[in-house]
């Protein structure tokens, strides 16, 4: 199991993560207030501004203070280190 940093300690399975999107349009922020009220969020921000909103295939959303192109590149390098242990 590969796990993503996304911020003050927090890790996220790479495995479980379907998009890393930004939460500036109105259809994520739509989508971060309906998990709210179905309490399916994961705030990961520790206070700070939310810069990505990660979508899991668990319909779990986490908010995190760290920016989108960021986190991909840690999951990008997470995936890329999966593949020298094969």
């Amino acid at each position: 199991m590969k796990l993503i940093n996304v911020g003050f300690g927090n890790l996220v399975s790479g495995s479980r993560v379907i998009a890393i999107v930004s939460p500036d349009s109105a259809p994520i922020k739509r989508i971060i207030q309906e998990a709210k009220e179905q309490g399916m969020v994961i705030d990961a921000t520790c206070g700070r501004r939310t810069r990505s909103v990660i979508v899991t295939d668990s319909d779990h959303i986490i908010l995190s203070a760290i920016q989108t192109e960021t986190i991909a590149g840690r999951a990008e390098l997470s995936r890329d280190e999966g593949d020298k242990d094969e």
